[in-house]
């Protein structure tokens, strides 16, 4: 089973979202996994909203902290936390510099859940 975190400041939106997708398209070859730099403690109704369009629940997840995550990874992924996402051990890292989508519209929300999905997909493809 291949192990994979995703990261980003508030683990609230990219990352919850990131996770969600790689459940989604890794079924149990995965455990995937998300956490923040500065976690805000829940999970953004639009997030909510958005991935139940496509079927998934995320109100069974929680926003939480680097701190509650450890071990080791075969990939962490942040998503645009620059300087605030430490060092992490993994034997893949990648930057998705996407942007927050937390204060976009549908259609820019949707366009980011999409492009996460789709890079999830890639990940998994080539773990």
């Amino acid at each position: 089973m291949k192990r994979v975190l995703f990261v980003c400041i508030e683990n609230s939106n990219r990352s919850q979202m990131a996770e969600a997708f790689a459940r989604i398209h890794g079924g149990n070859k995965v455990e995937a996994a998300s956490a923040g730099s500065k976690p805000s403690g829940q999970i953004n109704p639009k997030a909510m909203r958005f991935m139940a369009e496509l079927g998934y629940d995320l109100s069974g997840h929680e926003s939480k902290s680097l701190d509650q995550i450890g071990g080791e990874f075969d990939a962490v992924i942040t998503m645009g936390c620059g300087d605030s996402c430490p060092w992490l051990p993994a034997r893949r890292r990648e930057d998705w510099a996407l942007p927050d989508p937390k204060h976009m519209d549908d259609a820019g929300y949707r366009a980011i859940r999409d492009e996460i999905s789709a890079r999830v997909k890639i990940l998994l493809a080539t773990l």
